[in-house]
């Protein structure tokens, strides 16, 4: 950490913020204490004529972040999917921030490649364009292959990005360590752990090789399912700095007259993404989670094509069956279930009361499904969820905030090329399909056999663990009891443990 370098740089911060207006706007979101608004404020006005004056014409928040640079920018972003952070106000202006920045020079570009894949540039690619997309990390070049001429899309970090980022991160989390210094009442805002959320994120993003990683995983995933398309990675032309994918020509889900030009059938878009996108999260446990018409094209065959995987959401099977439970209770309104498993999941703590919650849910509810097809909003009944089960005591849980973010931008997707779609129709077979698949005898034979082989890898540990534990604890209670267990658990919990294996393998089989 370096002091005066931070120091310099939380002034400017400060003073950009005051000069576009910003200051207040994030104080409010974030409910600053008074402490801290007066160290807020005390940073920024005096000197304001330090700080950036962005573009007018945005909105405050995304004008002061963009003027602040690419730190700043990604910081916005990643903001942006955590609303139970930042409020629902601001993360909605986050969501729009603008990713555009001057791009670097074509020869910077081509150094770059050159260096990360250890040859020169003409040799592998006998095309390479003037950069087509530039964002705070990152821009994207239009190449050919020398090989066999294919068209792929190469993305190429920025020079020195990795230790302009670190620069600025550093300074984050002085700011960070000051809050809680001189403002103790902010400490429930989690600053140190907004830090760590973003610098993780951060580092992800600059090294290339692991969205290759999650771009081919995902790939994995979805490579039967109908419609829908992800450029391979050229794993032999990606790196650490560099990634190289097969070219994806399309229209761009959001050129609504290209598509109707083109013939597509907007309302099978619409209904299509929105199912990809929950059968990704229920089935794989695995989703795009920056799926906006930006990410999305249409090619010529009707196939819907996403890229840009520097966001990937995911959910681990125990919370995908909660959260799959949860809607289909909605579907259904059946909020007593839905309750419940709020409880069963110990989402809710033990002493609050069932019914109650029931009742509470009932009121989130109904409302929505009294509404027209073109207001029922799956990622605003996930919001009121989540406000209710704030009140009874539910801690937030941050996988279930991005995916509540994500659905609500494609909802959005989905309503821009079709506002009639009905989002509970589109939801329904999904869930209902997971449920079937996920929660019964079929799935229930499942587990016993993930927990079989659990059993068999351990069987031989098992019982000197038991052992111990119980030895341990009768030698508190009964030392002569100790003794007899010493004896005789070993030979009991060895054939116990292994009858118990033979049974559940021979029942599965």
């Amino acid at each position: 950490m370096r002091g005066p370098h931070n120091i310099i740089r939380l002034i400017r911060t400060g003073a950009t913020l005051e000069r576009t207006g910003a200051m207040n706007v994030v104080l409010d979101a974030f409910e600053a204490p008074k402490p801290l608004r007066i160290l807020a404020h005390t940073l920024g006005k005096p000197f304001q004529w330090l700080g950036y004056k962005g573009d007018p014409d945005m909105p405050p928040a995304t004008r002061a972040l963009t003027a602040l640079g690419p730190a700043y920018i990604k910081f916005g972003q990643v903001l942006s999917t955590r609303p139970d952070v930042v409020g629902n106000e601001l993360a909605a202006q986050l969501r729009v921030l603008q990713d555009k920045l001057p791009p670097f020079s074509r020869d910077e570009a081509m150094a770059e490649v050159a260096k990360e894949l250890g040859q020169p540039v003409d040799e592998v690619f006998s095309e390479f364009s003037e950069p087509i997309a530039a964002a705070s990390i990152a821009q994207v070049h239009k190449a050919k292959l020398t090989s066999n001429g294919e068209n792929v899309a190469v993305k190429v970090l920025r020079p020195g990005i990795e230790r302009a980022f670190r620069k600025d991160v550093d300074a984050f989390y002085f700011a960070a360590r000051i809050v809680q210094l001189f403002a103790p009442g902010a400490r429930r805002l989690r600053p140190m752990e907004v830090i760590e959320h973003f610098d993780g994120v951060v580092r992800g993003e600059l090294d290339l090789r692991l969205e290759s990683a999650a771009a081919s995983e995902y790939a994995a995933n979805t490579k039967d399912d109908s419609g829908f398309w992800l450029p391979p990675v050229v794993w032999s032309l990606s790196a650490r700095r560099v990634m190289t994918l097969s070219w994806a020509d399309g229209i761009p889900l959001g050129d609504n007259d290209a598509l109707d030009a083109a013939n597509h059938n907007r309302r099978d878009l619409g209904e299509r993404v929105l199912r990809l996108f929950l059968l990704h999260a229920l089935r794989d446990g695995y989703f795009h989670a920056d799926m906006h018409q930006g990410n999305l094209k249409v090619a010529a065959n009707g196939d819907i094509i996403a890229y840009d995987y520097g966001i990937m959401g995911h959910i681990d099977e125990y919370t995908r069956r909660v959260y799959a439970e949860i809607l289909f209770g909605f579907i259904r309104r059946d909020y007593k279930r839905v309750a419940e498993v709020h409880f069963e999941a110990g989402y809710v703590p033990a002493n609050q009361d069932v019914d109650e919650f029931a009742r509470a849910l009932r009121a989130v509810g109904e409302p929505i499904f009294g509404m027209d097809a073109t207001h029922i909003s799956m990622g605003r009944l996930l919001n009121y969820l989540f406000e209710v089960t704030e009140r009874f005591g539910m801690e937030t849980r941050t996988e279930l905030i991005l995916l509540q973010r994500t659905m609500v931008v494609v909802e959005g997707v989905a309503r821009s090329l079709d506002p009639q779609v009905n989002i509970w129709e589109v939801a329904r077979p999904v869930v209902e399909d997971y449920i079937k698949k996920s929660i019964g005898p079929r799935a229930a034979l499942r587990d016993f056999s993930k927990t079989a082989l659990v059993l068999a890898r351990f069987g031989p540990r098992l019982p000197a663990l038991v052992e111990n534990a119980l030895i341990a604890q009768t030698q508190k209670d009964d030392p002569k009891s100790a003794r007899f267990w010493s004896a005789a658990l070993p030979a009991t919990i060895g054939a116990a443990a292994g009858a118990a294996i033979v049974l559940i393998l021979s029942v599965l089989s």
